[in-house]
């Protein structure tokens, strides 16, 4: 069987990808702040080392969260956290647990980040067997997998098709008609996650669930089925509590991460004020996850997957009328290729004007660090580079050529926005600058040399209005 899948993939991967078209730049809709501005959100995920830890809480210290953004200039963190860690005993709820993530979102808060918390799972869970394999998330109350086996496979994708872990998710889906509350039990978890973080103006929302995988049950049955109603359960229970947050959601794992198109169905948010969804798919590019680099005559088939994964993505946000964010991309940096990829995909984030978290800030190879004393790896100047934090209107163009290391935004006048756009600058690309504001007279601006941020501030001039801000190194 596991055969005959990848074997199904390789031969639908050419009519795929040849049926890519391009379409137009940019979302329609944006994250925005409580000045209104649209937010460009730039960081890591953090991290895989807590699907390990004992306590399921990452490696990462306040100082490093500090040397994070000194290097690379994140403002965003996408920030795991565990159902097994949150409610080890049904209906129990580990305060500890939840104090001990507030006190690292402080962390984050004090340097500026949005913090996104994800309910993170693979594999279902840890207790899925009886020798708890890689897997994460669920705790064991919640786990069902009817005695069936589940052995550990080369690649550890594969271990989501042993038959215990099938029937867990079938369970946990209720598929079977034999666990019907479970579902329930996972809203009611977050109800009591968004009642704790309400007041803290640093979370910036909530990732409902990392990677669902629909077990036995696949595509737009599973999309359009069970994984859009556990949405609907945990809009629902979160708005009890928490009117502001944003409600990240991604569509199944299996496919809509190379780049297939996503059946995810639109979904009403019952928020006071109107929606606050936001679509945040993964992109792992089929070609990659088969062992391809990003080099010689494969970097072509990698490219166009990367466009047909931004064609399905944009299709997709506009089925839900929400914007994007790109919640996981990344490979082992020590690959053929490895730095161009990730530009590749940086790149493509700023054209789609869409935020992006990076996997993750481990020290795995994949992370940005050459070892655990925080020394830079490559990756540090691959992600270190010129973006807006902030923009005080509608944007329509963001640009950024590492090479020249010009910077450019293009931006609408919109109604009910307030404060100036900010624009991280990278002091390896600019020792110095130059400021060139496209726009009527009246504008200011003001360098935080610290934090490394350029504030301009452009008074009204009207709905519609157009202004574009240029960067270069002086």
């Amino acid at each position: 069987m596991k055969r005959l899948v990848v074997l199904a993939v390789l031969l639908l991967l050419p009519g795929l990808l040849a049926a890519a078209t391009r379409h137009d730049p940019g979302p329609t809709r944006y994250i925005t702040d409580e000045q209104g501005r649209a937010l460009f959100l730039h960081g890591f995920n953090t991290s895989g080392s807590a699907k390990s830890d004992p306590d399921r809480l990452p490696w990462i210290t306040e100082d490093d969260v500090q040397t994070e953004y000194d290097l690379m200039g994140t403002n965003f963190v996408r920030f795991l956290i565990q159902w097994q860690a949150l409610e080890p005993e049904r209906g129990v709820y580990d305060e500890a647990y939840l104090d001990a993530v507030a006190e690292r979102v402080d962390w984050y808060a004090e340097r500026g980040h949005h913090v996104l918390l994800d309910m993170h799972q693979d594999l279902y869970g840890r207790h899925t067997s009886p020798e708890e394999h890689s897997g994460n998330g669920a705790p064991q109350w919640a786990t069902h997998n009817d005695g069936l086996p589940v052995e550990s496979q080369d690649m550890w994708e594969l271990v989501y098709l042993e038959p215990g872990v099938m029937r867990s998710f079938d369970h946990f889906w209720n598929t079977t008609g034999d666990h019907p509350d479970l579902m329930d039990d996972y809203a009611a978890a977050w109800n009591h996650v968004a009642a704790r973080f309400v007041d803290e103006p640093a979370v910036l929302g909530y990732d409902l669930m990392n990677e669902p995988f629909g077990g036995s049950l696949q595509g737009p049955d599973f999309e359009a089925g069970p994984l859009a109603e556990l949405y609907r359960r945990c809009l629902d229970r979160i708005r009890e509590v928490d009117q502001d947050a944003w409600i990240f959601v991604e569509g199944q794992a299996v496919g809509v991460n190379w780049g297939f198109p996503s059946a995810l169905p639109h979904l009403e948010d019952p928020r006071e004020g109107g929606p606050r969804i936001v679509y945040a798919p993964h992109a792992y590019p089929l070609p990659m996850d088969l062992g391809r680099p990003y080099e010689g005559d494969s970097r072509a088939t990698v490219d166009t997957s990367i466009d047909l994964w931004s064609d399905s993505v944009r299709v997709t946000a506009e089925r839900l009328e929400a914007p994007i964010v790109l919640g996981e991309f990344g490979l082992d940096m020590s690959g053929p290729g490895a730095e161009a990829y990730v530009r590749r995909m940086l790149e493509e984030t700023e054209a789609m004007a869409t935020g992006r978290a990076y996997w993750s800030n481990d020290h795995d190879g994949w992370g940005p660090w050459a070892d655990t004393d925080l020394s830079p790896g490559p990756l540090v100047e691959v992600m270190s580079r010129a973006y807006p934090r902030a923009v005080a209107g509608h944007p329509e163009e963001v640009s950024y050529d590492a090479d020249t290391a010009v910077f450019r935004v293009r931006f609408t006048e919109r109604g009910g926005v307030s404060g100036p756009t900010e624009i991280h600058l990278p002091e390896h690309a600019f020792p110095d600058h130059e400021l060139t504001v496209d726009a009527p007279d009246g504008w200011t601006s003001d360098w935080d040399e610290e934090r490394r941020v350029l504030s301009v501030d452009i008074p009204d001039h009207g709905e519609g209005t157009e202004y574009t801000i240029t960067v270069v190194p002086a």
